[in-house]
């Protein structure tokens, strides 16, 4: 059966997976995938394949089922959203739960070792699909092979045939037909074979990884080695006293008021934001690493040792907390002045996910060892990603641009122009006419005029509705100011 499903998984993807946009192709076929791995569990495999493994596989958990439907989930926003770098983002973080749902390690570096196996996995995985490919086709005339060709054959035939007459017969019919069918060209062909190829190989590896994953459990066990209390010691310590002092100047910037920097610095309050951003973000992502290298090595044996600990870690991780508050204020003076961007919107969801971590190492120092903390980061991370799909992030700066023009008269129509299909809802809220039919068109014209249904996608279908004819010198408009 596993065979069976997986074939048929693979010639849906091939049939329905648009590579070009996002679309609800690729939740069909995530579904078709999940729905073929899961039929490989419950049905067992017939005499004719070689079993995947030797021994059974491990049982189904909540917590598998939960990352796998993270997973769908995520394919799922190319649906709904039309904007390609945040689907992007989305498949990207997919193959991490994809991963995640059926590795067996709990820590960081047990899921980063399963992450590294996968392509292992996928040789391993095609190895045993052609075992059972050859021994389908070598059974003689009898044989399951011989007889699932014919069947596909008789199939194909008797769509042929009674298909033609019906969409000769009924013009109604024949707009249907033409709108579910594919347009079958040498270069699609191709493209079927290549896709169907891809998915198969892709789809045994996680068959593979299902039935057989990888103990990597043992990794959770292990510590780094031990370095001397003074060895570690100090030179946090001393990090900490950096922190604090810049931490008590920060404490001035941000009850000071844009005042107190225009004195002081004798830049706008919109310049020192924009000037120390990046750095503090980045300060911010080192100092998760700290964390991580001080938990792995240092001593933990006696009772002084876990204390000195706790209040080390505790109190460097609370000063980060206060960079990252400030670095969240920064971005939001420079947004007020000079609007938001996917660039500064990314960065300041990701800061906000660095602000969640440091907590969650607040809390696992209560007890020092967390187990739990690597997975519970990915999993905030995949719901602050599923959440920033849901509000809409170039709807958002859209939005965000629309009020700003409302204040200050003033609008960026070269970048707002650029914005996805999902931004259109907010642009039609524009008070000025001309330039909403102008960014509603520019956003329109670079749309497909015709998509086939696995394409359709609910942003760029809204966008459609909200289409205008471009007004005259639209183009000069778009980039005057």
């Amino acid at each position: 059966m596993t065979i069976y499903t997986l074939l048929a998984a693979s010639v849906v993807a091939a049939l329905t997976l648009p590579l070009d946009r996002a679309g609800v192709g690729w939740l069909v076929t995530v579904s078709a995938g999940v729905t073929a791995l899961v039929a490989a569990r419950i049905f067992p495999e017939p005499d004719a394949v070689p079993p995947l493994v030797r021994r059974p596989a491990p049982a189904v958990s909540r917590t598998r089922v939960a990352w796998a439907a993270a997973t769908v989930a995520l394919f799922a926003v190319g649906t709904f959203r039309a904007a390609d770098w945040l689907f992007v983002l989305c498949l990207m973080t997919a193959s991490v739960t994809g991963v995640v749902a059926v590795s067996t390690g709990r820590s960081m570096r047990a899921v980063t070792a399963s992450y590294v196996i996968v392509p292992v996995a996928a040789l391993r995985g095609l190895s045993w699909l052609l075992r059972g490919l050859a021994r389908l086709g070598s059974r003689g005339p009898n044989g399951s092979g011989v007889r699932i060709a014919a069947t596909v054959a008789v199939s194909i035939a008797l769509l042929t045939v009674f298909g033609s007459l019906f969409v000769s017969a009924d013009a109604a019919f024949a707009r249907v037909f033409d709108a579910l069918t594919p347009e079958i060209r040498v270069d699609t062909v191709f493209r079927w074979v290549f896709l169907t190829a891809v998915t198969f190989v892709l789809l045994g590896a996680a068959a593979f990884l299902r039935a057989a994953p990888p103990d990597v459990s043992r990794l959770d066990r292990t510590e780094g080695r031990k370095v001397r209390r003074a060895e570690w010691a100090v030179p946090l310590g001393l990090l900490t006293l950096l922190f604090a002092a810049f931490v008590a100047v920060q404490l001035t910037v941000l009850f000071g008021g844009s005042r107190h920097v225009v004195q002081t610095e004798g830049l706008t309050y919109a310049e020192y934001a924009r000037s120390g951003f990046w750095q503090l973000c980045i300060v911010t992502g080192l100092t998760l690493v700290v964390l991580a290298g001080a938990a792995r090595w240092a001593p933990r044996g006696e009772a002084r040792d876990r204390t000195l600990l706790r209040i080390v870690l505790g109190t460097l991780a609370t000063l980060t907390l206060v960079i990252v508050a400030s670095a969240l204020h920064r971005m939001n003076v420079y947004t007020d002045t000079y609007g938001l961007t996917r660039l500064r919107l990314l960065v300041a969801c990701c800061e906000v996910w660095f602000g969640f971590v440091l907590v969650l190492v607040l809390v696992a120092g209560i007890r020092i060892r967390a187990p739990w903390l690597p997975r519970v980061a990915i999993a905030a991370g995949v719901l602050a990603l599923l959440g920033l799909a849901g509000a809409n992030p170039d709807g958002l700066i859209a939005e965000n641009h629309v009020q700003r023009y409302e204040r200050t008269q003033r609008i960026d129509m070269a970048y707002l122009s650029g914005l996805s299909a999902d931004a259109a809802p907010a642009i039609s809220g524009l008070d000025d006419a001309d330039r909403q039919d102008c960014l509603l068109w520019a956003i329109g014209d670079r749309m497909p005029s015709d998509e086939a249904w696995w394409e359709w996608n609910l942003g760029r279908q809204t966008a459609r509705d909200l289409a205008v004819n471009p007004p005259a010198d639209c183009a000069d408009e778009i980039y005057r100011d």
